[in-house]
């Protein structure tokens, strides 16, 4: 097993006891994968991030049933068709309901105390460049970073205001702040 095999596989175990330093690793070194998968699939920029940020927010709270005989890669990829597959289906049946109800029951903490790197970058700015940074993100981005550290709620309150799973503001948060991180150290 190669180095790089084996630090994966370390990670993979560490997200499974809940360290979020860990997630954010498996979302750094995934993401370009599972979003280039669904934007070549979707061929809609908004439904392949849509669509990834769910991927990872799955494969978060189902990585206990990961099979390390499976590639990483692979299950993620996997979890990601059968949510692309699944989109379609529920716009074929136009169906107008909520997807959001019984959820709240899954909802699992993977926090971590520890200040992240891009926590410390977005703390360390002066607040007028930092929200001239938050406003070359994306808006769905901007809103759950405004909400989040700018209103101070919850990720439940968030997910309540979104109407998302807890999860799935996790990964957008999480996302977001990884953009914000790199949009800050471009400008710098």
């Amino acid at each position: 097993m190669g180095k790089t095999e084996e630090t994966l596989k370390n990670t993979i175990e560490k997200a499974k006891k809940g360290n979020q330093i860990a997630f954010s690793t498996l979302l750094d070194t995934f993401w370009n994968d599972v979003y280039g998968f669904q934007l070549i699939r979707t061929k809609n920029e908004n439904d392949a991030e849509d669509i990834t940020i769910q991927t990872f927010s799955r494969a978060f709270d189902k990585i206990d049933s990961y099979d390390a005989s499976y590639e990483f890669k692979t299950w993620l990829i996997t979890i990601s068709k059968n949510l692309h597959v699944d989109l379609i289906r529920k716009r074929r049946r136009n169906v107008l309901e909520s997807t959001e109800s019984g959820n709240h029951d899954a909802i699992k903490k993977v926090l971590d105390d520890t200040p992240s790197a891009e926590d410390q970058l977005i703390t360390e700015q002066n607040l007028a460049t930092l929200l001239q940074h938050i406003k070359e993100l994306k808006p769905h981005y901007q809103k759950v970073i405004n909400l989040r550290y700018f209103n101070e709620l919850s990720y439940a309150d968030i997910a309540l205001q979104l109407n998302e799973p807890v999860n799935n503001v996790k990964v957008k948060l999480l996302r977001a702040k990884k953009l914000l991180a790199e949009v800050i150290k471009s400008k710098a």
